[in-house]
């Protein structure tokens, strides 16, 4: 099977075209050198696009499309994300795409920074603010994490066109079910540790990356500030998923497409030491909902590895079974055709990776 990896970086875009036979690359790059690239996406719901959410210290920040795989790039003149002046906000960074679901073509949504949620019908050309997140009463007392003040996670229901559960820092999780008229949270069960007064607030929690699975939509992944979390039933309840890993701190949470018991986690020591247990660089994957888990290692650096993974930089490819791949902060990146069982390098020295997507084609 042909696999494009499309690679994110601080200083541009790299492309990687390899297969699940040979487990060899190509690695092309860069594209769009001077924009960050924080927010990736593939939809093969018709014709593949490629769009990705990228930043210019010059020109500030958009989202530009590709049709033909990363050969060129469209950027439209009006831009297309872009909040009403009635706001009084300005876009700061995309930071998610998300296509919707296979009933809804031509539906892209875009999380943003400040904490926004903007929906496109045409295939990502214009995006209009969803105003029922916007306007929550909430929103005055949300506010920016390490990494800003952004809805970093967009799940759209499969079974519900109505549904879209979203994830911010810090906020926490929230959730419409009327195609985003309105919104309440939920964040029942997730720690909130740097909250004085308390623990478990309603709201508030950071929230570092939310996963769903594809054929149960009702279980979900969640990697906290700290604490690593499953739900069971749709975002109701969240209950601690922890136990097994070295440390409960990182930042991407993923699930296998085709399996809801098989989930991956890159844990670092902690937030004031961003970087693996001992320098040792390891993927955790749980078989069994997170009940137990298994630090994978072969082909990965065993010493010296003082990186990180961002909550966009590890995802799952929709193959069976599942391809994983994961970027660093030092910019390597590797890939995985046996569940994690075994890695292989796809590149190294880029700039710090920041999002990854892989499209089996």
């Amino acid at each position: 099977m042909s696999i494009l990896l499309v690679i994110g970086t601080r200083k541009g875009l790299w492309l990687a075209r390899g297969n699940t036979g040979s487990g060899e690359w190509e690695v092309t790059g860069p594209q769009l050198p001077t924009t960050e690239v924080s927010a990736v996406a593939v939809d093969k719901r018709s014709s593949p696009r490629v769009l990705i959410g990228a930043e210019s210290p010059h020109f500030g920040p958009s989202l530009l499309t590709s049709d033909d795989l990363g050969s060129t790039w469209r950027e439209p003149e009006r831009a297309p994300v872009a909040f009403p002046g009635d706001t009084g906000a300005a876009l700061r960074r995309v930071w998610q795409i998300a296509p919707a679901s296979e009933s809804e073509p031509g539906v892209v949504y875009a999380g943003t920074e400040p904490s926004a949620l903007f929906r496109s019908e045409d295939w990502g050309e214009n995006y209009e603010l969803v105003r029922g997140l916007w306007h929550h009463p909430h929103r005055e007392h949300w506010f920016p994490g390490g990494g800003g003040q952004a809805v970093h996670t967009v799940l759209p229901d499969p079974r519900d066109n109505g549904r879209v559960v979203v994830g911010m820092s810090t906020g926490g999780v929230y959730r419409t079910e009327d195609g985003g008229a309105s919104w309440r949270p939920a964040n029942t069960g997730i720690s909130a540790q740097f909250m004085p007064d308390d623990e478990y607030p309603e709201f508030g929690q950071c929230v570092h990356k939310v996963a769903r699975n594809a054929v149960a939509p009702d279980r979900f992944y969640l990697q906290n500030h700290h604490g690593v979390y499953r739900s069971d039933d749709g975002t109701d309840t969240w209950e601690s998923i922890a136990d097994g890993l070295p440390c409960d701190f990182g930042f991407p949470i993923a699930v296998d497409p085709a399996d809801p018991d098989v989930v991956y986690s890159f844990p670092l020591v902690a937030a004031e030491n961003r970087f693996p247990p001992d320098g040792r660089c390891r993927v955790y994957r749980s078989e069994d909902a997170g009940r137990t888990w298994n630090g994978s290692a072969r082909g990965l650096p065993a010493e010296g590895f003082w990186s990180a993974v961002m909550r966009d930089a590890l995802c799952l490819d929709d193959a069976d079974p599942a391809g994983v791949y994961f970027g660093s902060r030092s910019g390597e990146v590797y890939a995985s055709f046996d569940r994690g069982e075994s890695w292989s390098r796809v590149a190294a020295h880029l700039p710090d990776v920041l999002s990854l997507r892989a499209a089996v084609l």
